[in-house]
């Protein structure tokens, strides 16, 4: 388990990551997403240890991450833009990764190199930009460690190549203890794979919460109401994040059971009431403009 307390860091006059407190469980897989500069790259490299949390604490396993040689065999980090040096092949990656990693499977690795038609022998800066994601997963897997943290590990594979990471995963998770941590701004690709989601906004953290029961307790209704007065009067009774109109009908996003908001709106005698399913990516602008984060916002 991963235990982030109180946990903030700033660069100079930039405050990156601010007073977040979440955990991610074990044998699940934990999307964190965010806005842009939300954090999530300053978060997932404090909890590799790369860098120091100013105030807080990162625990793995009940011990700090940061300057412990011995927990940082528990985890594999893949960041956005990863350094490889420029001669170096598929091959000597996994023999550096070898000397770090004492439970390094090399045989695993072989097998996953011919799963995925890559070559070991080529050299890595002549791979494209989703081959060399393929191949630090490949690496990331191979290690055998307990914990993974993808920061755009998705980015600039195609839909087959993300859909074999994604089943690595799940037959990881089934096999042994192993807990992913992507950080991604696709919110689409998250939404399948996810067992629990951590939002970050401008540092902060919004909300961190199981998807199933995120989406259980947010819920997106459309209906047409007989005058104004009612949809006032409901907007005060809801938890109300967001409401648009499309002509005479009325788009309402609230907080609240399936139960709880239609037992309420149908009080209202509407014309017409209809529940519609809710995205991951909804949830995410729903919860980021009550935060203040939305387009008419950026134009002012």
């Amino acid at each position: 388990m991963i235990e982030i307390k109180n946990c903030s860091k700033a660069f100079g006059k930039i405050q990156a990551v601010n007073k977040v407190t979440m955990d991610i469980g074990e044998r699940e897989v934990f999307g964190l997403i965010g806005s842009n500069g939300a954090g999530k790259s300053t978060l997932l490299r404090i909890m590799a240890g790369i860098i120091r949390q100013d105030r807080g604490e990162v625990l793995m396993d009940e011990e700090p991450v940061f300057e412990n040689e011995r927990i940082k065999e528990h985890f594999f980090y893949i960041p956005d833009d990863a350094y490889i040096p420029a001669n170096c092949n598929a091959l000597d990656m996994a023999e550096f990764y070898r000397c770090i990693y004492p439970g390094f499977q090399q045989a695993r690795f072989e097998t996953m190199m011919k799963q995925f038609h890559l070559d070991g022998k080529r050299k890595i800066s002549t791979f494209s930009k989703g081959m060399k994601k393929q191949l630090l997963v490949i690496l990331g897997i191979s290690t055998g460690t307990k914990y993974l943290f993808c920061d755009e590990t998705f980015d600039g594979l195609d839909p087959v190549m993300r859909q074999a990471v994604k089943s690595i995963f799940a037959s990881e998770i089934m096999s042994r203890e192993f807990t992913p941590v992507i950080a991604s701004h696709n919110l689409r690709e998250l939404e399948d794979i996810c067992d629990h989601i951590g939002l970050l906004h401008q540092g902060g953290i919004l909300l961190s919460r199981d998807l199933e029961d995120m989406k259980f307790h947010i819920h997106k209704i459309q209906c047409v109401l007989t005058d104004k007065k009612k949809e006032e009067e409901l907007k005060k009774e809801l938890e109300v994040l967001k409401t648009e109109h499309q002509g005479s009908l009325l788009l309402i996003t609230a907080r609240g059971t399936r139960r709880e908001i239609m037992e309420k709106i149908q009080a209202k005698n509407p014309l017409f009431c209809e529940v519609l399913p809710l995205t991951l990516e909804e949830i995410f602008i729903s919860e980021t403009e009550v935060a203040g984060y939305e387009v008419k916002n950026l134009f002012q």
